[in-house]
């Protein structure tokens, strides 16, 4: 049997993620109770203080036990804590401790959303990919440099640390950890059961681009604008150096070290985020669309697309478009 720990934090903590992560950990008890197998999930709820009383006022949990109590546990779920981060991280500092020394003793970790920069306090994250809610991803790396931010994944699993994209994407760490535990055929019926869509990889589709602006670098920052306000004209590594007054070299490192993107990256982003709404609104086709951002490279626009939001054009355009586009659409 293994032993789970769902820890509910102080703080506006998400409920969904610990009821859920309890709701379907205990479905797979039940499901093995009527296959005629002893349950294999022991399931309880730790905390600082009994009852938790969210910061919102409008949920009260009692935990069964204070963290303190727990001497011993084999995987341990940090659920989502919302609002200010650093006060979020200084009232749970005590899980900290804590959490280290039950995975030097063998425990394994799994934050669920903006979970994981308390994780990543832990330093446990270090060296490791993580994933976390795509809103969030700058700021987790400014806070953890330390930490392979991969913000278009939905989950990572590293020497018994895992973590999962935003929101409801943890519903897809929970199927990948019953799979790991208990087999496919377990994940597979449990997907089925939650409607859960099962070996999804990728928060990609979600993201939308806006760019990291939250540094003082002047140049760069002019430069994102006339990128932003330009991105249907061809324009190149070498106009931008020269429009603001700086060597390409500098450019290019200043560019990545303020916006986590390289400057052909960021071009791509924002031509992409421009076909993207096209999408979601018109009644234009991919060519159409192709040529109003720039492109005029069927190849390569289909290419940088997939690559960005992990579906071709004609996918993101059947999935996203309203809901008369779609019914023209299926008509023909």
């Amino acid at each position: 049997m293994k032993h789970v720990t769902i820890l509910v934090p102080k703080g506006h903590f998400s409920v969904v993620n610990i009821e859920g992560t309890h709701h379907i950990f205990s479905w797979v008890n039940q499901w093995l109770a009527q296959s005629g197998r002893s349950p294999y999930f022991d399931i309880q709820l730790a905390g600082l203080s009994k009852p938790a009383l969210q910061s919102t006022g409008l949920y009260e949990i009692n935990p069964g036990r204070l963290i303190s109590e727990v001497h011993k546990t084999d995987l341990i779920v940090i659920p989502a804590v919302h609002g200010d981060i650093d006060q979020v991280l200084e009232d749970n500092r005590p899980f900290i401790p804590w959490i280290i020394n039950q995975y030097k003793a063998g425990a394994e970790v799994a934050s669920l959303c903006i979970g994981a920069f308390l994780l990543a306090e832990t330093g446990l994250l270090d060296g490791k990919k993580v994933a976390t809610h795509w809103q969030f991803a700058n700021d987790f790396r400014q806070r953890f440099s330390r930490a392979i931010m991969v913000d278009d994944k939905i989950l990572t699993d590293s020497d018994g640390v895992y973590t999962s994209g935003g929101a409801f994407s943890f519903t897809s760490l929970l199927v990948y950890l019953i799979e790991k535990f208990q087999g496919r055929e377990a994940a597979v019926l449990a997907a089925k059961s939650f409607m859960i869509d099962i070996d999804r990889n990728s928060q990609s589709p979600f993201i939308l681009f806006s760019g990291q602006k939250e540094h003082h670098d002047d140049a760069v920052l002019n430069a994102q604008k006339f990128i932003e306000d330009n991105f249907q004209e061809r324009v190149t590594v070498d106009d931008l150096a020269s429009k603001f007054g700086v060597g390409r070299r500098s450019f290019e490192r200043r560019f990545k070290q303020a916006t986590s993107n390289t400057v052909v990256e960021y071009m791509q982003r924002v031509k992409i985020e421009a076909a993207k709404k096209e999408f979601e609104k018109a009644h234009k086709n991919v060519s159409e669309v192709m040529y109003d951002v720039g492109y005029s490279d069927t190849k390569a626009f289909r290419t940088v697309f997939r690559k960005i939001t992990g579906l071709s054009p004609v996918q993101y355009r059947n999935k996203y478009a309203p809901q008369e586009v779609k019914k023209a659409l299926l008509s023909k």
